[in-house]
């Protein structure tokens, strides 16, 4: 099975990081990333697709917000051949805003209906092929020289099925996150074909329903932001969307993946990874410290951080 194209869902609002959302939108913060530049978030999470082999992205907004995307890129981009040519970060730069431009497209979510409804406005898109699908306020840092999401790809390529990424994740982190109860492949410790998926779990219910053995005690397997997808979810979209199916007064993509789970092989990857979510308290500088960690500037990091706490300790 072949994966080329990717939808990024970047439709929510950012409550979480108010007001500095009512001013930049929650995927175009900026950060500085692992190859020592900085980008805005939506940037960074492009590169994790096109790094690992994804042709066309689809960025699933809220209405106008299309518009506002385009003219920053074209903006950034007018400013790097004006004030920085000739100098090689800039080009490189130019030539991935190029590469932007030119592979991306986007859907609108016209209300805002819940994760799995942004899913669903990117059917037209996906023209019927399995996609990758990412989240817009998610980036993430691999352990070894694959992406995280090349890892993704390779398994449900190799194995013709959905797949998601998963982390093993401390009880006290689970009710923000989908989580996932499966067992193991025999040949594959870091695999696990999925019997149940709840969304954000309670410990309690977490205890009963979603352990899985051979993980360390008091963590589940949760989802980390990043899924392979088969056409057939668009259905169990579409199937929801009609009847008006929600949970919390939202279309949850949860739903149509327990749904999936039982209609077909699926099967959930314990990443060699981490995932960083922006939209918890701290994300954001939770975020940059890890791609700072994980790049160029290691180093420097490492030194600003024994500094900074050496200072707290002298107070």
């Amino acid at each position: 099975m072949q994966i080329t194209k990717a939808v990024i869902t970047a439709a929510g609002r950012g409550a979480r990081q108010y007001p500095a959302s009512d001013t930049v939108q929650k995927a175009m913060l900026p950060l500085v990333d692992s190859d020592g530049l900085t980008k805005p978030v939506l940037q960074i999470i492009a590169d994790e697709a096109f790094d690992s082999g994804i042709e066309e992205i689809c960025i699933v907004t809220a209405p106008g917000d299309e518009a506002y995307y385009r003219r920053h890129f074209e903006s950034y981009a007018a400013n790097l051949r004006s004030s920085f040519k000739g100098i090689d970060w800039a080009e490189a730069q130019l030539k991935r805003l190029s590469e932007l431009e030119r592979r991306v497209q986007f859907a609108v979510q016209p209300t805002a209906e819940g994760y799995g409804h942004a899913v669903w406005c990117a059917r037209e898109f996906t023209g019927g092929a399995p996609f990758l699908l990412l989240l817009g306020d998610h980036v993430y840092t691999s352990r070894s020289s694959v992406r995280c999401a090349r890892q993704l790809l390779d398994l449900a390529g190799a194995e013709s099925c959905a797949a998601s990424a998963v982390q093993a994740t401390r009880e006290h982190l689970i009710h923000q996150y989908g989580t996932v109860a499966g067992k193991r492949l025999s040949d594959r410790p870091e695999v696990w074909v999925i019997d149940e998926i709840i969304e954000k779990p309670t410990p309690t219910l977490a205890e009963l329903r979603l352990q899985v053995p051979g993980l360390r005690a008091g963590h589940y397997l949760c989802f980390f932001g990043m899924h392979v997808l088969t056409p057939a979810v668009f259905e169990l979209l579409g199937d929801l969307v009609e009847r008006g199916q929600r949970e919390g007064g939202q279309i949850q993509l949860t739903t149509a993946l327990c749904a999936l789970a039982r209609r077909e092989k699926y099967l959930a990857l314990e990443t060699r990874g981490a995932r960083h979510n922006l939209g918890v308290k701290f994300g954001v500088v939770e975020a940059q410290i890890a791609l700072a960690l994980a790049g160029a500037d290691r180093e420097r990091m490492l030194s600003l951080l024994l500094e900074s706490v050496a200072k707290i300790e002298q107070q």
